[in-house]
């Protein structure tokens, strides 16, 4: 086992790694920007490293700086959290040249999953069912608009690189086609640093439903069941919950296996997830593997009764898994709602600012994951992101239930937050039937409004 690890992230990721770390008897190293010097897991961290200023490009994405700490505090792995380099596969690449774990897949898998034109060939060669699409990224208008005629409209441009909505557009029709094109070329270069884009068939109201796997590296690897992540704005999701309504045990079954494949096929180890569009006649398609610890994975681990973060720590010192996938069962319910600094009466623009007041709720079940405190400052340059309530019951209605009763405990003055939003969709009559997909914002939360 490690003695020491450095945490390439900041707020409450880091801070949830910093206490699998603390359990597992490890000690941490933390690297954070100016912005960040009085953020929490600064102060829980065992040391501490400042590396460079606010903007990520200068700090959580300075590859030297942050190699540089490491190789001066002696420690010998990097866990990267979720966004910055987290799926970087040339970041990975220079912590193996330097002799330092990276807590994640291996580079080869980063790289096959990372491109999601490579991720579709690669998947599509073990029979995992994908979306139709095109073959290689986009070369241009003309390219792009044989391509949907020959598909049939609507169609979904989507960048090659990334995740999280960004260079995503969908197209009704031949005249939309250039001028999404060129938006979503332009967000996925100002987004990723690549205008690589791929065109794929529009899957009309579907769910997002996605898998979580862990793989060792002896080849094992095993699913924990699914996460319904249909409730989203502008392709990023707003609340989760496990299991999903939509799947009874035989479909379960045939998605968890077919992630496995996806993963096998990527020579895949340590935590990931396969992500699929489930359309109303039960017929799932791969849309993109995140290789890395997903921001919703705390659903998972309150059905599953399993800490992945500890998971991935010791995978990723060579230990096998202690379970195969007989041992893993889904006990109750568990939901997440992502609790953001922005205004939903404002087209839910951020609202970064000082948080004055900060009292988060608790009670049976209730879990909350978060760095904020009084006096803490949401900044400008990164993710919104406060906190994020999960709530466990031994059925979908009480796991709802309890996540009212936590709503309405938790109190945050300073700020605008997404906590109205996300009890009007608590109290929706569809969301209560588990009637969701993937325009159910729009459809049935903003559309009401106006």
């Amino acid at each position: 086992m490690f003695n020491k690890i450095l945490i390439a992230n900041r707020g409450e990721i880091a801070l949830r790694i910093i206490r699998a770390c603390r359990e597992l008897g490890i000690k941490t190293v933390m690297v954070y920007s100016d912005a960040d010097r009085d953020s929490l897991p600064v102060r829980l961290a065992d040391e501490a490293f400042c590396i460079g200023p606010a903007a990520p490009a200068k700090s959580y994405l300075n590859f030297t700086n942050i190699i540089s700490v490491a190789e001066v505090s002696g420690a010998e792995a990097i866990h990267p959290g979720y966004g910055f380099l987290a799926e970087s596969a040339k970041f990975a690449e220079i912590c193996a040249s330097c002799g330092i774990v990276f807590i994640g897949p291996p580079v080869e898998a980063l790289e096959k999953m990372g491109d999601k034109a490579v991720a579709r060939k690669t998947v599509a060669a073990v029979d995992v069912p994908v979306v139709p699409g095109s073959e290689e990224v986009i070369s241009g208008p003309a390219d792009a608009k044989a391509l949907a005629d020959e598909m049939g409209y609507p169609v979904l441009i989507k960048a090659s690189a990334g995740g999280g909505g960004r260079g995503m557009r969908v197209v009704h029709s031949p005249v939309e086609i250039e001028r999404s094109l060129q938006a979503a070329q332009a967000e996925s270069e100002a987004a990723f640093g690549s205008p690589d884009v791929y065109l794929e068939k529009y899957v009309e109201e579907p769910r997002h439903i996605e898998f979580q796997i862990l793989g060792d590296k002896e080849g094992n690897i095993v699913y924990f069941g699914e996460r319904d992540c249909s409730i989203q704005r502008r392709n990023q999701k707003l609340l989760e919950e496990a299991p999903s309504t939509a799947l009874g045990p035989a479909l379960r079954r045939r998605m968890g296996e077919a992630a496995i494949k996806a993963a096998r096929a990527a020579g895949y180890y340590n935590a990931g997830t396969v992500e699929f569009l489930l359309d109303k006649h039960n017929n799932f398609y791969f849309i993109e593997m995140n290789t890395r610890i997903q921001v919703e994975h705390p659903v998972t681990e309150m059905v599953a009764r399993r800490d992945l973060v500890k998971e991935q720590i010791r995978i990723a010192a060579g230990e096998p898994m202690q379970f195969k996938q007989a041992d893993l069962r889904i006990e109750g319910w568990a939901i997440e709602c992502r609790i953001n600094a922005e205004d939903p009466s404002r087209n839910f623009a951020p609202c970064p600012g000082v948080i004055t007041t900060f009292i988060p709720p608790g009670g049976p079940e209730v879990r909350v994951d978060t760095a904020a405190y009084p006096g803490y400052t949401i900044q400008q340059y990164y993710d919104s992101l406060i906190a994020k309530v999960v709530t466990w019951g031994r059925d979908r209605e009480e796991a709802v239930t309890r996540m009212e009763r936590a709503l309405e405990e938790f109190i945050i003055e300073g700020v605008n937050t997404t906590i109205p939003f996300h009890q009007r969709v608590l109290r929706n009559a569809f969301f209560r039937r588990g009637e969701i997909y993937t325009n159910f914002v729009q459809r049935r939360i903003l559309a009401e409004e106006n």
